[in-house]
């Protein structure tokens, strides 16, 4: 077991109803078996689906485990400024319990999100995934987590 391993995650921000549910489960499970072999830096983008279960989980397993370590990894400071008033008081929930904050960029600029994606990646073991389509900034980071020969796991296979 190398407990310096480390795992990002990427999602598709619309996530079903149905698959929320599933996901919610999935996700806590892998987690879990994650840090028996080892793993105990997770990385998220902090986007709203995908990214909010991911962090959600792990705040939950960290609970139980305080030796795992969530750092996000945002793409610009005010990332949730438009969002819901219910999206961003989770969002700042999440944040203030991360172990770490990384901003990508100060403030929004085209292309600051594929900056977040690669920063989620690099020095990842290993990028879990929710991608169902081969467009976007899911697609983009697992495209980019492959290149760079890091392994996979999308549970949006186990969802169909």
């Amino acid at each position: 077991m190398d407990p310096s391993l480390t795992c990002c995650f990427s999602g598709h921000r619309d996530v079903s109803d149905e698959d929320t549910g599933k996901l919610k489960i999935i996700t806590n499970s892998l987690i879990r078996s994650l840090v028996e072999k080892g793993f105990r830096t997770f990385k998220v983008g902090g986007a709203l689906g995908f990214d909010t279960i991911a962090a959600q989980s792990v705040l939950k397993i960290r609970s139980e485990l305080p030796d795992v370590r969530l750092i996000l990894i945002a793409p610009y400071k005010d990332q949730a400024e438009k969002w819901s008033l219910k999206n961003r008081k989770e969002y700042e929930r999440i944040k203030s319990s991360c172990d770490s904050v990384i901003y990508a960029s100060s403030h929004y600029f085209r292309g600051c999100m594929q900056k977040r994606d690669r920063e989620l990646v690099n020095g990842s073991d290993l990028c879990v995934c929710y991608l169902k389509k081969d467009s976007g900034g899911t697609f983009y980071t697992v495209r980019y987590a492959k290149k760079l020969g890091v392994k996979i796991i999308n549970l949006a296979l186990q969802l169909s």
